[in-house]
């Protein structure tokens, strides 16, 4: 029996996405709202489709997902994250695609905490000799 529904988690930033793929026509939602509505931009649209169309499977699932933390940038690499780990889970041959695109690495760049005696992370207090 093969399963019918795929899950994919992926992360950015303070972002995490929770990614749903069931056999369908392509549809794809985000916080249950259409993919355009909720990613204006273009750029984060392409981050998003990227993985889809690299696997050739744009209208094989529609995608659903649930997203949470952070700015629209690193939500929408949180989402292409999770539908890389989603689509490997459908098929073990998208691995070999998805990882020389460097699509199911984990961007773990994050901000730097703030240190005590300095006004951000690094930044010190202005010196003033007179």
């Amino acid at each position: 029996m093969a399963l019918t529904e795929f899950y994919g988690t992926g992360r950015r930033k303070t972002s995490v996405a929770r990614v749903w793929l069931r056999p369908g026509d392509g549809t794809i939602t985000v916080n249950k709202r259409e993919v355009n509505t909720y990613f204006p931009r273009k750029t984060w649209q392409l981050k998003i489709f990227k993985p889809l169309e690299l696997t050739g499977s744009t209208n094989d699932f529609n995608v659903m997902m649930y997203v949470k933390g952070g700015g629209l940038t690193g939500q929408a690499d949180a989402c292409a994250h999770g539908i890389s780990r989603a689509l490997v889970k459908s098929d073990e041959a998208n691995r070999k695609l998805l990882k020389t695109a460097s699509l199911l690495t984990r961007d773990s760049r994050m901000v730097e905490s703030k240190k005590y005696g300095k006004r951000k992370a690094r930044r010190g207090q202005q010196f003033s000799k007179r």
